[in-house]
């Protein structure tokens, strides 16, 4: 993982005590032992960049700190290494946001998607871009407090993340997706890059020439791992995105194993060890921890989860989230399917069936201003402001697309996958820059219908083509029926069973888990009070098991960041929670 801050002064150089806080701050706001943490730094006229690395070595490139006559970090990887050379292009493909130093200037820039963010701030005498929120707001501040903006949190508290560009922290904004700020001699200047224009293939031809272009960009993420010297370790889940992962590493000719997390009756489990058997490849199931009897599972306390949620996530990702643990960082390669949604519009168009204008503006609507009776009259307001200009966009699909594309993988992902970046360097072909630059110059309709990443697969790995796929079947094949002999439709899809092995935890608490989720909520419902209604939260927790665990967990995470869990020394001494299933007899 690297972590990045650039400063720039609006009058002369950079203050020695600033450099000096700087200095302090990052291992309060760097979430590896302190001992891991490597530095560099590069100071010029006006102009200071700090980058920093638990990586164990400067050979990975471009370098911490890559001089070729300006300065450059980048956070996250890039596709060729050697592209650092273009960089702020917004075509250069990878998963990173960079930095660019030189005399009198300073320059970060975002990717389409965000995913990995930078934030920024200023002073009365400095401006301050970097890629940890609380490490930007630390530097800013003159002591060591921190000052939340408490009605920024609102959207935390309905939803898990963030869907604006604010932070938690007083002053400190996100800068937008394919966006670059420039301070030139103290005068900064921000500038947003349009995103792509959809459009929808007309003809065959046209179709198979922009899944041409997709599969090519897709190809091109993974072809460095061929010369990885061990296999890939793919997180196969059994359902779509994965599915096309999986079929992706084939077609490239990269060696590859494959995890699937969960128990042995989970859907994910059972169709996954189908598609690694159609592949023949290596696949390894994790089961969660249990009770011997296999009635129960023991989960962390919710105040140690919280803690290394904030710590990891700054207080961006709910600690309702599974967050990865830390480890010692590793040059092995990881993939996953996050992010591939982006290949089918997006996950909240996905969640509609009904594709009206009339319904699509609800999703809107509900989306900004989710629970809004749990809400005060000024979170509910705020939330309001936010929506309306997605609200105005003439194009529902299109603003539901990059609504998800904005604030799901910009905030939430971005958030969330700092946990596995202190790991290593995953790689996330989905989340590629170029990929979903491409990915959003398709027609939604068309990427919403699932033809694209079907065809994909179809074009990866044909031997996957009768391998059922869980839950509801593909969109564009509902209901077809083979015309002629050679005609191909998908198999039926595998219908979801509902069995113990598909239960979870985190949706089905039990008594003793909401308990404890209450306890800190409505103890610190002061804290709470300027963006929640205090009786509509009393009456959320006035059952036995909370009826919606999402925000329970979403209103503890708030709750335990404004009452000072971190930062701040890691809880001890607490033990897990036995979570009882519902359904032991299953």
């Amino acid at each position: 993982m690297r972590v990045y801050l650039g400063l720039a002064a609006k009058q002369r150089d950079v203050r020695p005590e600033v450099l000096d806080r700087v200095r302090a701050a990052i291992e309060t706001a760097f979430p590896v032992p302190p001992e891991v943490i490597r530095g560099q730094e590069w100071h010029g006229r006006g102009v200071s960049l700090f980058g920093w690395s638990n990586e164990p070595d400067d050979t990975r490139l471009p370098r911490l700190l890559h001089d070729e006559g300006r300065i450059v970090g980048v956070n996250g990887h890039l596709a060729d290494p050697a592209d650092v050379s273009r960089l702020p292009d917004p075509d250069v493909g990878g998963c990173f946001s960079a930095w660019i130093a030189g005399d009198g200037r300073l320059t970060a820039a975002t990717a389409v998607n965000r995913i990995c963010p930078v934030f920024y701030a200023e002073t009365d005498d400095l401006h301050l871009v970097g890629s940890r929120a609380l490490l930007v707001h630390l530097a800013a501040r003159p002591d060591e407090r921190i000052r939340y903006d408490v009605l920024a949190l609102q959207t935390m508290a309905r939803q898990g993340y963030f869907l604006s560009d604010e932070t938690p922290y007083e002053g400190v904004r996100a800068l937008r997706p394919s966006s670059v700020v420039e301070i030139r001699d103290g005068r900064r200047t921000i500038t947003e890059i349009p995103m792509p224009q959809a459009s929808a293939p007309a003809t065959k031809r046209e179709k198979r020439a922009a899944i041409d272009e997709l599969a090519q960009a897709l190809l091109a993420t993974v072809a460095p791992l061929r010369s990885a010297g061990e296999p890939v370790n793919l997180a196969l889940t059994g359902g779509r995105d994965t599915r096309v992962l999986g079929a992706l590493l084939h077609a490239a000719g990269v060696p590859f194993r494959a995890t699937t997390n969960g128990l042995d009756t989970h859907p994910d489990v059972i169709l996954a060890r189908r598609l690694a058997a159609r592949l023949k490849v290596e696949h390894t199931v994790i089961a969660p921890p249990q009770t011997e009897e296999k009635d129960a599972v023991l989960v962390e306390h919710p105040l140690s989860r919280a803690w290394e949620t904030l710590r990891t996530c700054e207080g961006m990702t709910s600690a309702y989230e599974s967050i990865v643990g830390y480890l010692p960082y590793s040059g092995k390669a990881t993939m996953s399917g996050q992010g591939g949604e982006t290949l089918r519009a997006g996950s909240l168009n996905l969640l509609q069936s009904d594709l009206t204008d009339k319904a699509l503006l609800r999703r809107i609507r509900a989306t900004f201003i989710k629970d809004e009776g749990l809400f005060s009259a000024a979170a509910n307001e705020h939330a309001r402001e936010i929506a309306r200009p997605w609200e105005a966009h003439g194009n529902r699909l299109e603003a539901l697309d990059h609504i998800y594309l904005w604030y799901r993988v910009g905030r939430w992902q971005a958030g969330a996958r700092a946990g596995s970046l202190r790991r290593g360097d995953p790689v996330r072909p989905y989340l590629d820059n170029r990929v979903a630059r491409v990915a959003l110059g398709l027609d939604q309709a068309w990427r919403l219908s699932e033809e694209v990443i079907y065809a994909l697969i179809m074009r990866f790995a044909p031997k996957l083509k009768d391998v059922p796929i869980e839950g509801k079947p593909w969109r564009f094949a509902d209901g077809a029926a083979r015309r002629w002999p050679w005609e191909h439709v998908p198999p039926p899809h595998l219908p979801t069973v509902k069995t113990g092995g598909g239960w979870n935890w985190r949706t089905s608490p039990g008594e003793a888990l909401t308990d404890v989720l209450r306890q800190q909520v409505l103890g610190s419902l002061d804290a709470l009070e300027p963006i929640v209604d205090p009786d509509a939260v009393r009456a959320l927790f006035a059952d036995p098991v909370v009826k919606k665990p999402g925000t329970a967990w979403h209103l503890y995470t708030v709750s335990t960041m404004l009452t000072g869990l971190y930062p701040g020394k890691e809880p001890e001494g607490l033990g897990r929670i036995t979570v009882s299933r519902p359904d032991p007899g299953r």
